[in-house]
């Protein structure tokens, strides 16, 4: 598991697939409310003039020197469901994102969200 203090430090360095291929840069991380532990980060994505945001799970993440390598494909990750590099996650939105990747999703028993940007 990668520790929220270490992952701080990588903002704005390359995220990868685990094929050494460059998805985008990392913008945020986000954690899951239930354990405050890091989840998902959003990574910035697109052409310098429309750049975009696209979740990816933090779930068996390498961090190496400038780059964080995530176990999903990029093609995968650039799929995904994504929102403009100032806007905030719907929580509407929330669930689609675990969908993509094939994970459970459960908000709080109050409708709490699962995720929370650090």
């Amino acid at each position: 598991m990668i520790e929220m203090a270490d992952i701080r430090e990588w903002r704005a360095q390359d995220v990868t697939d685990a094929g050494g291929h460059k998805i985008g840069v990392l913008e945020a991380i986000y954690v899951d409310t239930s354990t405050d532990e890091p989840a998902m980060a959003t990574v910035q994505i697109g052409l310098p003039t429309r750049h975009r945001l696209v979740f990816v799970p933090l779930d068996g993440a390498i961090v190496g020197p400038g780059y964080v390598k995530v176990a999903h494909d990029k093609a995968l990750v650039k799929q995904c469901p994504s929102i403009g590099t100032d806007d905030v996650l719907p929580f509407e939105d929330e669930g689609a994102i675990f969908q993509h990747y094939g994970l459970p999703y459960q908000p709080g028993p109050n409708g709490e969200r699962q995720l929370a940007r650090r």
